[in-house]
């Protein structure tokens, strides 16, 4: 298990799109060769690696310094009226954790669910319950790695800001995954570098000081509507104001993991790193 980086790392949310063989290991080299620093394993389709192959990446990731991370399957839905989704979304978390901890990876990001016809707070407390008994499983193991609760872009989807800071308040391991973009698209706030320091302090005051030294962050360009998030962009052709991001994320001295979901992925996670080292040789 890798430890806590002191500075913001940067990456690509799966296989960068100029890997030569579209393999995870191969990936490795060219997250390597671009300069880049971690990439995050994607098991969104399905948890189809085998115990060996993430063996042999995991050996691999460590030998070249780059950091890994893990995405649960994206049909996880904890609140789901079927008990049998719920069970399986369970045991894909599960499964999914224990393939990161194989893999060195310390954190797994997932999405918690829906809504569906149930209050925010009904969700809330199903979510939370399931959580507990799937953490009470991986401690059990002495799995250490770290849930990472996704907060969401669209209204239909269980992950406000407010709701994953409560839930990483009420479940013991856990951390979020911060999607800048999606909180973007989801309440339309204020785009701006005190918007962005407002919230991080805000983090930094619900969750304590590892909240922003050992951070999980998701970033893309994005479209929306009324609804929330429509479809990612790359950075430069949405309004995100990365610029103002990025100076806030370093202002308030915060750590961690960087994935970039754009569609252009390693184009524009070289582009924030390139411009996060800028500000870093000014401070």
């Amino acid at each position: 298990m890798t430890s806590v980086s002191k500075r913001l790392l940067f990456g690509t949310a799966g296989v960068p799109l100029s890997t030569p063989a579209s393999t995870t290991l191969a990936a490795l080299d060219h997250v390597k060769n671009l300069g880049l620093d971690c990439l995050e394993v994607e098991f969104v389709k399905g948890v189809k690696m085998g115990n060996d192959t993430a063996g042999l990446i995991g050996k691999k990731a460590a030998a070249l310094g780059i950091r890994l991370s893990v995405h649960a399957p994206y049909y996880i839905n904890l609140n789901s009226a079927e008990q049998g989704t719920r069970l399986a979304s369970q045991e894909h978390l599960v499964s999914s954790a224990r393939l990161a901890r194989i893999l060195g990876a310390r954190s797994l990001v997932f999405h918690g669910g829906y809504y569906g016809h149930d209050s925010p707070e009904m969700t809330y407390q199903s979510i939370k319950a399931a959580l507990r008994n799937i953490v009470s499983i991986l401690r059990s193991e002495q799995n250490p790695v770290t849930l990472r609760p996704e907060t969401m872009g669209k209204k239909t989807q269980f992950g406000s800001l407010d709701e994953i800071l409560a839930l990483c308040r009420e479940v013991d391991g856990l951390l979020p995954c911060f999607d800048f973009s999606h909180l973007h698209a989801r309440e339309r706030s204020e785009n701006s570098y005190r918007h962005f320091h407002h919230v991080l302090r805000k983090i930094e005051k619900k969750l304590g000081e590892k909240a922003i030294s050992d951070m999980h962050i998701h970033i893309a360009g994005i479209l929306y509507g009324e609804r929330g998030e429509i479809k990612h962009l790359d950075l430069q052709k949405s309004d995100f104001n990365f610029d103002a991001w990025l100076q806030a994320l370093r202002d308030v001295g915060a750590a961690g993991m960087v994935i970039c979901e754009s569609p252009n992925l390693e184009t524009d996670a070289l582009m924030l790193k390139d411009l996060y080292g800028s500000y870093r040789m000014k401070s």
